[in-house]
């Protein structure tokens, strides 16, 4: 039986899970318009939009964590009324969160006995006789992970199997994860997908929410689009589907190119004005607590070129860009910035000399989310801003200069005093954009910049590296999406475990560089 037909059969089937009507608000704020769909059973179904389109409020309300605002909600031919999470959990349904609820200090079979429907432990039990329980449950999910390992200690790929098998363990019929694939290596994502595909096999149901597009059309049997908080495409068969229109359903119009699909731009800086921006030379650093040390790490970012750095999260992408940016001191070898040994700088130090730098967590590092708009747009460079000969800031033109940055970025706002967390996930990432481009840096370290975000964010950020590279800047992008990474760069570095390996220029070979990432032998 082929795909397509597959999926024709499966929509004419009982639904699985169908919704009437199902709006949530939050406050003033409508998330989600009236939205009625229904899932056909056994298929995996894609829920597609950019930030903000109303997908993970449709996915909480649905799991019983939002109430919604009206409508009714059935699952397996019953209705569920009021729904909260445990009803739900009991007719068959349950959700993988894109940051992970397994508390982190918890061991294995500690944090799945504490949040799993189904329990192993009595009133009185020992902790032996629960890590024996689960470690059957755990080789029957068919992971290779002691019960007795702690949470915070799992590899990430890991900690999102011990999340599905938490799950499944409540005899889940239907599960829903949200942005399964954000934090996974390209090995790891077909691992996780010839997972789902199994589990499909075996007759679980699932709605995976996902924003790339290459993504949904290799697992998807098919995929339905929010926009605007409103159903514009309901659950249709991918194979009638082409990346070309999901983009247009999913933005509101065709854009002029699917991402990735246009050739890669040359260096537009003339040689005479080339000259190494960053480097690093020979750079170590000491283990840390979640990462190997680096060893002997050496690199070197030319005006004009964006250098990718692929790599398995995990294997010093933080502590290289610490070292760079002033964040951890080397313990070996020397940081250079424009010609000057910069090792013994501190961050803002060397941020005066001209070095930017976007976080890996807009969320954490990134921004802070109590502070006013305008103290995070102004706050890092804030002697720039000092009254001559006086103690206190011109607070005047603190505003006005983020007013500007914040326009020239087309942040979307109500208000300079509204606190950054009240931001969308793409326009956050414009605001610490707007704080460390508007001055147009010479040199600049960006750290998974489009994670989380939509098409047209992503497609946003992207024109801002090139128009950075463009005007002469030399930029550090340090990425897990290869495709972003083949996309932008022009030479591309493999970090495994502390070490740089090789350059690879393009043409890139997904595959050679895949490799390079996991140590496999071709």
């Amino acid at each position: 039986m082929t795909r397509a037909t597959a999926t024709a059969t499966a929509a004419k089937a009982d639904a699985i899970v169908r919704c009437e009507n199902i709006a949530v608000a939050y406050g003033g704020f409508q998330a989600l318009q009236p939205t009625s769909l229904a899932f056909a059973p056994g298929q995996i179904h894609a829920l597609v939009g950019q930030n903000g389109a109303g997908k993970t409020s449709f996915a909480r309300a649905l799991a019983g964590i939002v109430t919604p605002q009206s409508g009714r909600f059935f699952i397996n031919g019953r209705e569920a009324r009021a729904p909260t999470v445990r009803q739900v959990r009991q007719l068959g349904l349950d959700i993988v969160h894109q940051r992970f609820t397994l508390p982190p200090s918890f061991t294995v079979a500690e944090a799945l006995e504490l949040v799993s429907a189904k329990k192993h432990g009595g009133a009185f039990f020992s902790f032996n006789a629960l890590a024996r329980s689960w470690l059957q449950e755990l080789k029957a999910a068919g992971l290779e992970v002691s019960p007795r390992a702690r949470i915070r200690d799992l590899p990430i790929e890991t900690a999102q199997s011990l999340e599905i098998a938490r799950a499944l363990a409540g005899h889940a019929q239907f599960l829903i994860l949200d942005e399964p694939t954000a934090l996974l290596s390209p090995s790891g994502v077909e691992r996780l997908f010839a997972r789902l595909r199994q589990l499909r096999a075996q007759g679980v149901t699932l709605l995976v929410i996902l924003h790339k597009l290459r993504e949904v059309m290799e697992i998807a049997d098919t995929v339905a689009v929010l926009r605007g908080g409103r159903l514009v495409l309901p659950p249709t068969p991918s194979v009638q589907l082409s990346q070309r229109q999901l983009s247009g359903l999913i933005i509101g119009e065709m854009p002029a190119a699917v991402p990735g699909a246009s050739p890669r731009e040359d260096a537009s800086i003339p040689a005479a004005r080339r000259g190494v921006q960053l480097a690093a030379r020979q750079a170590s650093t000491r283990q840390s607590a979640l990462e190997p040390a680096l060893a002997g790490v050496s690199l070197a970012i030319e005006a004009g070129e964006i250098l990718g750095i692929a790599g398995v999260e995990g294997n010093g992408q933080r502590s290289l860009v610490d070292i760079l940016t002033g964040l951890m001191p080397v313990a070996g070898g020397s940081v250079h910035l424009l010609g000057q040994d910069v090792s013994a700088l501190t961050h803002h130090q060397r941020r005066a000399l001209g070095l930017r730098v976007v976080p890996f967590d807009r969320l954490t590092q990134g921004a802070s989310l109590s502070l006013p708009l305008w103290e995070n747009v102004t706050v890092c460079d804030a002697p720039r801003f000092r009254q001559r000969r006086r103690l206190w800031l011109n607070i005047g033109a603190m505003r006005r200069a983020a007013r500007a940055a914040l326009q020239q970025f087309d942040v979307r706002y109500d208000s300079l005093e509204q606190a950054a967390g009240a931001l969308s996930g793409g326009n956050l990432q414009r605001l610490i954009l707007a704080r460390e481009l508007a001055a147009a840096p010479q040199a600049l370290i960006a750290a998974q910049p489009t994670r989380g975000l939509d098409f047209r964010a992503t497609q946003f950020v992207w024109q801002v590296l090139r128009a950075l590279k463009e005007g002469g800047g030399g930029i550090l992008l340090v990425s897990s999406d290869l495709d972003e990474l083949f996309h932008l760069s022009d030479r591309i570095q493999v970090l495994r475990g502390g070490r740089l390996l090789g350059a690879f220029p393009p043409p890139f070979d997904r595959r050679a560089i895949g490799d390079a990432m996991i140590g496999a032998q071709r």
